[in-house]
Formats: C-alpha cells, sequence, structure tokens
C-alpha cells in the first residue's frame, strides 16, 4: 500500500473518500476550508445536530460539485483542549474501519492543525498510525475479509506545516501502523497454527526481512542453557518450547535496551487448569511476545539509532502425565529454586529464565510486557496496563513514553512488604503469592531475576485484548504496547 503526505488545498485532492476531522468545540483548518467550499455547509449541520464532532463521531457525505473527492467523511476528534495522541489514535481507527469496509483506490486524511501542547508530529502520528491500523481486521480468515485496505493513502497538510517533519511523522505513521497490524495478527490467529515453532518461524521471517539478527533456541538448547523454568512450564504440552533472541544494533558501543515479551500460545492453566470460560481468549496470552516483535521491527525499519535486545519466551501451557505439578521446584537460569502452588502462573516462570539471560547480557535497562495476572484487571480495568519497577526513574521513562504514545498506564506500588508473601518453606521462592496484590506479587516474583538493573514491568492482561467491538477498536487483539515501545526506543537513542 502506498502511504504520502503533501500540502496544499484540499479542493483538488483526488480520493475516494477525504476524511475531513472536526472539533466538537470549533472547526479545524481543515474543515473551515472544506466549510467555504461547500458554502457553509460544516456549519448548518452543525447547527441543524446532525454533526457535533464527537470523539470518533464519522458523518460520510458525498462530495457533490465542492471538491475533487467524491465522498467526505467528517471525523470527530472531540474537544480542542482534550485532543492527545491517544484520542487521535482512536479517531483515525474508527475513519479507518470505516472506509476499509469496502475497496477503494485512494484515501485522502486532511491533517488538522495541532491543538494545545500537540505539534504537527503528533497529529499526522496519531491519526495516521490508528487508520493505518485499522485497515486490517481481525477477521482475516473469512471467506470475505471484513477489511480492505486501499491502493494509496495520501496525507494533506496545510503548505504552512513543517516538510521535514511531516514527511518524517508520515513515515513513522506507516511503520507504526503496519507494526500493530503484526501485534494483532499473532495474537488473533488460532492456537492450532500458531503454537512455539511456528511463532518462531514468523519471528525468523519478520527478522530477515527488517535486517534484524533473529536466533532460535529448541528445547536442547534451552536446556543446555538451563531455561529450568521455561522448559518445567513446557513440559506438559506436545509442542516444544522455543526463546527467540532478536539483536538490533544501531548505536556503537552505547548502552542496550532489553524488551522482553511473555509468548504463551496457548495457555490451558496446566493441572491448575482454567474453566471454559476462561480458556476462551487464552489464544492471546502471547500479547506480549507478539508487541515485542512488532516494535522490533518498527525500530528496525525505522532505522532508530538504538541497540535492542528482544526476548520472546514462546510455551504452551497444556495438562498431561508429564505437566508440571503443584508441589513441583524448578530451578532457573540464576540458580534460583521455584516451588510451584500454581500452575496457572506460569508467565513468571518462562519470564525469569529470559531475565536472568538479559542480565548476562549486560543490558542497561529491561522492560517485560507480559499478560500476567488477572489482578491486575481487577484492579485497573481492561483498558489500563499495571507498571511496576524497581527503580523509579526508569519507570517514569517508560510511564512517560506510554502517555506520549498515548497508551494508558498506571504504577503500582512494589515496597518490600509483598516479597514477603512468596516466601516458600522448601524453596527460594514460590510462585503465587495468594490471594491479595495478585498483579505486585507477580511482579515481586520477577524481580528475584532481574539482579539489580533498572527494569520495569507492563502488566498488559486488560489492554491486550478487546471482548467487544466498538466504533475506536476491534474485538480480540489490540496491538497494545507496540507504541510504547517504539516511543521509548526513540526516547532512548536520544538520551542515550
Amino acid at each position: 500500500m502506498h502511504w504520502t503526505c503533501v500540502t496544499g488545498s484540499l479542493r483538488p485532492i483526488e480520493a475516494d473518500w477525504l476524511i475531513v476531522p472536526v472539533l466538537e468545540n470549533g472547526l479545524t483548518s481543515a474543515a473551515q476550508e472544506i466549510n467555504e467550499i461547500t458554502g457553509g455547509l460544516v456549519t448548518r449541520l452543525r447547527e441543524s445536530g446532525d454533526l457535533r464532532g464527537k470523539l470518533a463521531e464519522i458523518l460520510p457525505l458525498v462530495a457533490g460539485p465542492y471538491a475533487s473527492a467524491n465522498r467526505l467523511l467528517l471525523l470527530g476528534l472531540g474537544k480542542g483542549e482534550e485532543v492527545d495522541r491517544r484520542s487521535l489514535y482512536r479517531a483515525g481507527f474508527a475513519a479507518g474501519k470505516f472506509v476499509a469496509s469496502r475497496k477503494h483506490a485512494r484515501i485522502a486524511l486532511a491533517v488538522p492543525e495541532p491543538t494545545g501542547r500537540l505539534n504537527w508530529w503528533d497529529m499526522i502520528l496519531g491519526l495516521g498510525t490508528g487508520l493505518y491500523a485499522a485497515y486490517r481486521g481481525p477477521g482475516i480468515r473469512q471467506a470475505q475479509p471484513d477489511r480492505q485496505p486501499p491502493d494509496e493513502t495520501v496525507l494533506v497538510a496545510p503548505v504552512s506545516a513543517p516538510q521535514e517533519q511531516l514527511e518524517s511523522a508520515t513515515r513513522r505513521a506507516e511503520v507504526e501502523g503496519r507494526a500493530i497490524q503484526l501485534a494483532r495478527d499473532l495474537v488473533n490467529e488460532p492456537p492450532c497454527d500458531l503454537y512455539p515453532e511456528t511463532f518462531a518461524r514468523r519471528a525468523e521471517l519478520v527478522s530477515q526481512s527488517a535486517g534484524v539478527e533473529c536466533t532460535i533456541w529448541d528445547e536442547k538448547q534451552l536446556l543446555a542453557e538451563r531455561m529450568g523454568c521455561l522448559l518445567g512450564v513446557a513440559q506438559g504440552s506436545a509442542r516444544p518450547p522455543r526463546v527467540v533472541i532478536l539483536r538490533y544494533r544501531h548505536a556503537g558501543d552505547k548502552p542496550t535496551l532489553a524488551l522482553l515479551g511473555k509468548g504463551v500460545t496457548f495457555d490451558s492453566g496446566g493441572l491448575s487448569l482454567k474453566t471454559n470460560e476462561q480458556m476462551q481468549d487464552m489464544k492471546g496470552d502471547m500479547a506480549g511476545a507478539a508487541a515485542v516483535l512488532a516494535a522490533v521491527q518498527a525500530i528496525a525499519e525505522l532505522r532508530l539509532p538504538v541497540n535492542v535486545l528482544g526476548l520472546l519466551a514462546l510455551v504452551e501451557n497444556m495438562p498431561s502425565g508429564q505437566a508440571l505439578k503443584l508441589g513441583d521446584v524448578l530451578k532457573a537460569r540464576n540458580g534460583k529454586t521455584v516451588e510451584i502452588l500454581n500452575t496457572d502462573a506460569e508467565g513468571r516462570l518462562i519470564l525469569a529464565d529470559i531475565l536472568c539471560y538479559a542480565v548476562e547480557q549486560n543490558a542497561a535497562h529491561l522492560l517485560d510486557l507480559a499478560t500476567l495476572t488477572g489482578a491486575c484487571m481487577v484492579a485497573l480495568g481492561t483498558e489500563v496496563a499495571g507498571l511496576m519497577s524497581n527503580n523509579e526513574p526508569w519507570a517514569e521513562r517508560v510511564r512517560q513514553s506510554a502517555s506520549a504514545a498515548g497508551e494508558q498506564v498506571w504504577p503500582l506500588p512494589m515496597f518490600k512488604e509483598y516479597a514477603e508473601l512468596l516466601r516458600s518453606h522448601v524453596a527460594d521462592v514460590k510462585n503465587v503469592g495468594g490471594r491479595y496484590a495478585g498483579a505486585i506479587t507477580a511482579a515481586k516474583f520477577l524481580e528475584h531475576f532481574v539482579a539489580d538493573k533498572p527494569w520495569a514491568h507492563l502488566d498488559i492482561a486488560g489492554p491486550a485484548w478487546a471482548a467487544d467491538d466498538g466504533p475506536t477498536r476491534d474485538a480480540g487483539g489490540t496491538g497494545f504496547g507496540v507504541r510504547t515501545l517504539v516511543e521509548l526506543a526513540h526516547r532512548y537513542a536520544q538520551e542515550s
């Protein structure tokens, strides 16, 4: 799909759809131009109540003789003072869902002037990324796909907009949108097709295309590498585990950022078996690994001057005669022993081993993403990820990156008293801490494997998966975390 940005008037823009953003409490420059071209049509629609400009509101119109585009799509952005990258992404996604419901040759998006503290970069990156991401829906296996991306998308900005900023933002919006599509596709794949071996092969293909070094460890190599916790989780499945190691080195001897993802391609709970209802969306328990792979792809395509180590821990968690049992004791890569009291607390076990590896590789900062606990969803709901860390300055850098990218995270406390809940009578630590503070005790467990490295953990169990369809999202995988990781890498390159 061709993706470009131009400057100039909207009147001569030829397109099947011209998307024109509108504010709830005013007109954007693009809406003002269309209003003048159409003899006050936008004003009349507002006065009649047919157009309010609320976030993600869409009003399709036939352009008629007023413009070269065949149709106009008026797109609500909400109140001007509340516009940010998150709301822009949601608006762009709503527009993308609508226009991609049928096949079109060319879509044009009028980029409005920045509002509040935003700049042209933010406007293009927010709207453009959402638009691109929505061009692909979850129904990729339907006889008739539910989305049909256009052959070309052109972003149109006023001639006063800075050209260099427009071009770089347009490029990043395209790359991020494509990365989000990758993450969503992986999460939406059925578990009969996506399991550790096939996920690893997909990662290898992505790496080859993006120019990233990729190493895959099979079960024999994992045994040799002392990945005891990961192998313990995997032993109940007929599908052998894999660890994927991604290396992107474009910053010489500068510090390395380690990004780690939980990749349980299907989580039955093991012998601590989930109910049927709890298991229905467990093909998505690899969303953390999907986000890391997609983000590394984007970082490489953008050629960011940064060193990144990406680690994907890939397993199935299944019950069988060989499955992990309650009371078993596993030995992690760093030598610590773990008493197993719940086989459905498996994500932290596979992360433990790759965290140890990241520490050994002398990564300067660590960030893991995992659909780790239902407790985090109870605490924060389904739209917000929990942020936990052993280093407040590093946690703040992650939080600021997420905020700038338009993804919501919220810090949870990591007081030392929580570690007492993981005390074991027979091993160094147990894998669950009991009924209370489940998201935090999961993070305190991971803290045992990061040594003294600045580390942060994002529990994305809520926002990684959408149970229902809506104007600004599709049911299924959301691609949460990709934008945060790309923004973090972008800032890491600047700050390092």
